[in-house]
C-alpha cells in the first residue's frame, strides 16, 4: 500500500486490526482520541466482563505480545474488570505496536473527518484508486493524513443514549444533567456511593447495564435503607430481563442476571412499567421529577442512572459513501442478524471483510461501530472481523474469506422495539437464551460462489 492503513480507535478491535497488519508487514496508525490506549475501557474499569481472558486476547495480539517477552499472559479461565483488561492487555499491546516498525500509536488524535483527497461526495472519478484523507485534530492543531485504508473501530462509548423516549434529551434532560448519570457507577467506591447513599434513585434501562446498576443500588440499600430506587422500563412488565441464569454459556452474564433478578425483588427496587421519559421537570426543593408520554410521573428523584445503550457516531463520515441500516445504524449486511427485536442469542453468522466493505473501497466499520446501536457484540467477533479485513487489505482473500467463528449462547434478548409486547419474541416457552441442544456451532464460511 502507497499509504498507511489508518485505523480509527486504540480499544480492543482498533489494536487487534493494528496488530494483524503488523504481523503482515503492513504500514499501520492507529489514531485515539483519547490520552491512552483503552480510553473508553477506563471510564469502566470497574465493571468485570463476562468473556474470560481467553475469549479477550486477539490471537495476532497475542502473538506480538508473546514475541516481545515482555508481557505475561493472565488466567484464561479469569474475568478480568475494564482496568484490568486495559492494564495488563491493551496498554502494553499499543505499546508492542507502537515500538514495531510498521506501527504507530497516536493520542490525543481526534479525526474530525474522512474522505478521498480532493475529492467531496458528489465526485465519482478516482473514488477506487485515490487515497483517503483522514482530518486529524491532535496535540499540533488540525492535519491531513493520507491512507490507502480505513478501519472505523471508534466505536460507540461517545455517544449514550439519551433518557428521552424519542431518541433525543428530553426537555430538561440537558438543564439538570449535573443529576444524571450516563453508564454504570462505581459503587463500590466510598465517595461514589456517597453521591446515591439515602437517595432516591431512578434507573432508566433494562439490560446487563441497568442490572449491574441495580446490584449495587440494592446492596448500597442494605448499608443504609433510606435509599430506594425506581426501575424504569418502557416495557408492561420486567419479563425476561435478566436472561437465561444457568443456562448462559457466558457464565458471567448469567450469573448477573440472576443478582439482578434478586435485587429488582427487594424492598428497595420498585418496578415503573411502560415508563417513557418525555420531560425531567426540576422541583422547588432540587429534586427532579420525570414525567412519562402517558401523564405518569415519579417524583422526588434525587439522582438518574440511564443506561439505556449507545448509538455510533458518523459525523465525521459524512464525505464517504456509507450503507448502513436505517433503524440500527449497522452495517447494512448484518442487520438482520443482529436485530435486538427478533434476532436468537448467539446466531450471528460469521462475517468478515465482504459484509463489512462499504460502498466507499477500503473504508470498513468494524466493532462495536459495525452493530449500530445493537446491544450484542463480542470481543472475539470483533477480532475475527479484523483478521478478515485486514488480510483481504493485503491481497490474502484466500484467507480473507475463510472466516471462523463460535459465539456462545449471550443472554441477549428482545429488544426496546418489542417493548409493548414482552412476551412475542419467546422461543418454546423459555425465551431465546435457553441452552441449545448441541451448544455453540463452529461455523465457517468458506469462499463463495462466483467469488
Amino acid at each position: 500500500m502507497q499509504h498507511p492503513l489508518v485505523v480509527i480507535g486504540a480499544g480492543p478491535i482498533g489494536l487487534a486490526a493494528a496488530a494483524h497488519a503488523v504481523e503482515r508487514g503492513l504500514d499501520a496508525v492507529v489514531l485515539e482520541a483519547g490520552p491512552d490506549a483503552g480510553t473508553a475501557v477506563g471510564q469502566w474499569a470497574h465493571v468485570r466482563l463476562f468473556s474470560s481472558w481467553a475469549e479477550l486476547v486477539d490471537p495476532a495480539a497475542r502473538r506480538l505480545l508473546d514475541a516481545a517477552g515482555t508481557w505475561s499472559a493472565p488466567d484464561e479461565r479469569a474475568y478480568p474488570t475494564g482496568g484490568e483488561w486495559r492494564e495488563r492487555y491493551l496498554r502494553p499491546l499499543a505499546q508492542v505496536v507502537d515500538d514495531s516498525p510498521h506501527g504507530t500509536v497516536l493520542y490525543d488524535a481526534r479525526v474530525t473527518g474522512v474522505g478521498r483527497a480532493g475529492r467531496d461526495l458528489l465526485v465519482d472519478s478516482g473514488r477506487e484508486s485515490d487515497a483517503f484523507v483522514v482530518h486529524v485534530q491532535g496535540r499540533g492543531g488540525h492535519r491531513r493524513m493520507l491512507a490507502s485504508a480505513v478501519v472505523d473501530a471508534s466505536g460507540t462509548w461517545t455517544t449514550p443514549n439519551p433518557l428521552g423516549a424519542d431518541g433525543y434529551p428530553a426537555p430538561g434532560e440537558r438543564e439538570h444533567a449535573v443529576r444524571i448519570t450516563y453508564g454504570i457507577p462505581d459503587l463500590a467506591d466510598p465517595a461514589v456511593a456517597a453521591r446515591y447513599a439515602g437517595k432516591h434513585v431512578a434507573v432508566a434501562g433494562r439490560g446487563a447495564s441497568a442490572q449491574g446498576v441495580l446490584i449495587g443500588l440494592a446492596s448500597l440499600a442494605r448499608r443504609d435503607s433510606a435509599t430506594r430506587v425506581s426501575w424504569l422500563l418502557r416495557r408492561p412488565s420486567v419479563g425476561d430481563a435478566f436472561g437465561g441464569g444457568d443456562n448462559d454459556q457466558l457464565e458471567q452474564r448469567g450469573r448477573l442476571g440472576q443478582d439482578a433478578r434478586a435485587a429488582a425483588g427487594g424492598g428497595a427496587v420498585t418496578h415503573v412499567t411502560r415508563f417513557r421519559t418525555e420531560a425531567v421537570v426540576g422541583q422547588p426543593d432540587g429534586r427532579l421529577t420525570l414525567r412519562s408520554v402517558d401523564g405518569a410521573e415519579v417524583t422526588d428523584v434525587d439522582e438518574v442512572i440511564v443506561v439505556t445503550g449507545f448509538r455510533p457516531d458518523a459525523s465525521f463520515l459524512s464525505e464517504v459513501r456509507l450503507d448502513l441500516d436505517p433503524a440500527l445504524g449497522s452495517v447494512r449486511a448484518l442487520a438482520d442478524q443482529i436485530h435486538p427485536d427478533h434476532h436468537s442469542c448467539g446466531d450471528v453468522a460469521p462475517h468478515g471483510h465482504r459484509e463489512l466493505t462499504q460502498p466507499e473501497p477500503g473504508l470498513f466499520l468494524v466493532g462495536m461501530k459495525s452493530y449500530g446501536r445493537a446491544p450484542s457484540f463480542l470481543a472475539m467477533t470483533g477480532y475475527e472481523q479484523v483478521r478478515s479485513v485486514v488480510a483481504a487489505l493485503d491481497g490474502d482473500l484466500e484467507s480473507a474469506d475463510r472466516v471462523d467463528l463460535v459465539l456462545p449462547e449471550t443472554g441477549v434478548c428482545n429488544g426496546a422495539g418489542a417493548f409493548d409486547a414482552p412476551d412475542a419474541l419467546a422461543v418454546g416457552g423459555g425465551g431465546c437464551c435457553g441452552a441449545t441442544a448441541s451448544g455453540p456451532e463452529l461455523v465457517t464460511l468458506g469462499r463463495r460462489a462466483g467469488q
